[in-house]
């Protein structure tokens, strides 16, 4: 049985109201448009929902058993209506992000902590994976945007740069002072020297890799590591070069534990990337939150 949504609301608001009229007020139609409505909807469900009084009408056992279930349903729907416009004011929802653990340190750290004292209500939930694992799970469906290291490309996804990264070398200050650094080196001198780098697989290695193979030479490290933060670990305590973001190493290099060793030719700038599905709308705490970031 088919029947228009309207045809109840009339139906709702007579009951609950006990006059055509004031439900035709409330509604903002006609008296004739009601009493029309009301007979649409008893010749469909079979029998009558009212009779009338000195005083308007009132529900007859029939419309007594319709309403209490329409109660409910309209009842449901203000519940509904009441959690979407929460959710649109940022009083309730949550957000799924997907960022490395670096990019969470450096880059969204301060954002989050900005956005949750502005709107404590929404749910922040970060998944830390490196940018191609980001992006396998933005695809998936199971983050709602993530924070990347540009260059990346996926016909899926639409990507923004954000602030501007600089890869660097660097060296402990005891190794620099051992190898008489920093003077420029070439990326074929670097092989003179022990190397530290990430591990395969992510995109700054990935980014560092292809810069020196399309100047012909292939880096090969001796350690092998899986966070800029070891890297930096590692680099301070001498073990030899490394490759890491300068952006990310700034106090080591502000207080001398860590010397920049100059590049011929040097890593062109990147830029860190906000990643969304294309096509794909975000939800109202997602938009405000990206427009935080730069």
């Amino acid at each position: 049985m088919e029947i228009n949504m309207e045809w109840y609301r009339v139906f709702y608001w007579t009951a609950r109201l006990g006059s055509l009229s004031r439900a035709a007020d409330h509604l903002h139609i006609t008296q004739p448009a009601v009493s029309h409505t009301v007979k649409h909807l008893e010749e469909t469900i079979g029998g009558p929902l009212f009779f009338r009084t000195t005083k308007g009408v009132k529900l007859t056992s029939e419309g007594d058993v319709l309403f209490r279930y329409i109660e409910q349903a309209f009842g449901l729907i203000e519940i509904g209506e009441k959690a979407i416009a929460d959710m649109h004011n940022l009083h309730s929802g949550e957000i799924n992000i997907g960022a490395s653990d670096t990019l969470c340190k450096y880059y969204l750290l301060p954002h989050l902590e900005y956005f949750h004292a502005a709107y404590p209500d929404i749910r922040i939930r970060i998944t830390n994976r490196t940018t191609p694992e980001t992006l396998s799970l933005l695809k998936e469906g199971k983050i709602d945007f993530g924070i990347v290291h540009l260059p990346a490309s996926d016909k899926q996804i639409d990507f923004r740069a954000s602030s501007p990264i600089h890869d660097c070398l660097v060296a402990g200050k005891s190794y620099a002072e051992r190898a008489g650094l920093p003077h420029p080196l070439s990326l074929h001198d670097i092989g003179n020297h022990p190397l530290l780098m990430l591990e395969t697989g992510g995109s700054t290695r990935r980014y560092v890799d292809q810069f020196a193979e399309r100047h012909g030479v292939k880096l090969k490290p001796e350690f092998e590591l899986g966070s800029i933060e070891l890297l930096v670990q590692f680099a301070r305590s001498g073990f030899g070069l490394a490759f890491v973001i300068r952006d990310y190493a700034n106090d080591e290099l502000q207080t001398g534990q860590l010397i920049e060793v100059p590049l011929d030719p040097p890593i062109p700038e990147r830029s860190i990337g906000i990643a969304t599905l294309r096509g794909i709308p975000l939800s109202a705490a997602a938009k405000s939150f990206l427009a935080l970031l730069p």
